[in-house]
């Protein structure tokens, strides 16, 4: 199988047929025949498919995230369901415009520093994802979540579900404020300090970046069944639908973050003196539990006692406060992140397959 792309093809699309239009913005992706077809995925899902094949071939599993360790998003579908019927829709209008502003910041990942891939490893690299990362692969999920040019990418999709299912809402004032003033996250210290410090962060990166893309699962599903409710939404299809479009467009990121972790695991890291070499199971494992608990356990806490503040605070400005206060808490099903501090996280690793 090929191995070997450019950089043009790997942001290179299929000819669709009709275009995606979201709102009254074109945006990427399109339709061949009645099905939606991602962006720049006519040569990017044959390439991950081919790299993560080599694996299979090579005998070494592919990383992934134990679904266990995934939190459910916060408010659950049936509260978030039930304060729309309520008439209570500041919460869910800020929740779904924060995730659209979040995903165009996803453009910032082009800005990623890279070091000589061929220089990092002691092993060749050649015919990988990882080879490929600053050869377009970066590039096409920068362009997939804030758009590019005259297309419109996730930031727009999202928007445009959220005004197909809520009925284009007022959008509170405040948001950006309210983000810029979030709890600040505490500076990542060093694992490795015997590895160039551009090499850990890169590697902490997509680490970080494949768990939040696992992450975003539940909450596509939790979107789909709120917005494609038509107890409470009224352009219920279309809304459900933009949100599967973006989450199909996701599956290739989660792939090729994989794909290129799997391949650093199997390799030798090359430290900064160059001569001392680590084991990359022993940097990419170390470095995935620590942003898996950080992401999937800590920040989700935080977040969720933020928001069940805010939320209690748009409660409390309706008539019979109390009584949709306990309601809402009663639906709460509540989550614990299933592994205490002092225990050691188990990675998933799975046998190498194609992406579906």
């Amino acid at each position: 199988m090929r191995l070997e792309y450019t950089r043009d093809e790997l942001l290179t699309s299929h000819a669709y047929e009709e275009p995606l239009i979201a709102g009254d913005v074109l945006c990427h992706g399109g339709f061949i025949g009645s099905g939606y077809v991602s962006p720049r995925t006519l040569h990017r899902l044959p390439a991950i498919g081919a790299w993560q094949d080599r694996l299979r071939r090579e005998g070494l599993p592919l990383l992934n995230l134990p679904t266990e360790y995934v939190p459910p998003h916060y408010p659950s579908y049936e509260q978030a369901k039930y304060l729309l019927q309520e008439g209570i829709t500041d919460p869910i209008t800020r929740s779904l415009t924060i995730i659209s502003i979040v995903e165009g910041f996803g453009a910032r990942i082009r800005d990623l520093p890279l070091p000589d891939l061929h220089a990092t490893f002691v092993e060749d690299v050649g015919g990988t994802a990882i080879a490929h990362l600053g050869g377009g692969l970066v590039e096409a999920h920068a362009r997939d979540e804030a758009g590019h040019r005259r297309e419109g990418g996730h930031k727009q999709m999202w928007e445009a579900a959220r005004d197909l299912g809520l009925s284009k809402p007022e959008l509170p004032g405040d948001i950006l404020l309210r983000m810029m003033m979030g709890r600040r996250r505490p500076e990542r210290r060093r694992e490795f300090p015997e590895l160039p410090a551009v090499t850990e962060n890169l590697v902490a990166f997509l680490t970080g970046v494949m768990i939040i893309e696992i992450v975003a699962e539940d909450v596509f599903e939790w979107a789909k069944a709120l917005l494609g409710d038509p107890e409470v939404c009224r352009q219920n299809r279309a809304a459900a639908a933009m949100v599967a479009h973006i989450q199909q467009d996701e599956k290739a990121h989660v792939e090729y973050l994989r794909t290129a972790l799997s391949e650093m695991r199997a390799r030798t890291f090359v430290g900064a003196d160059g001569t001392t070499h680590v084991p990359g199971a022993t940097v990419v494992d170390r470095l995935f539990e620590v942003g898996l608990r950080g992401i999937v356990s800590t920040r989700p806490r935080e977040d969720r006692e933020r928001l069940r503040e805010e939320i209690h605070a748009a409660i409390e400005d309706r008539a019979e406060a109390s009584r949709i206060a306990s309601r809402f808490e009663e639906l709460d099903a509540g989550w614990t992140f299933p592994k205490g501090e002092d225990e050691k996280l188990d990675l998933l690793l799975e046998t190498a397959a194609a992406p579906r």
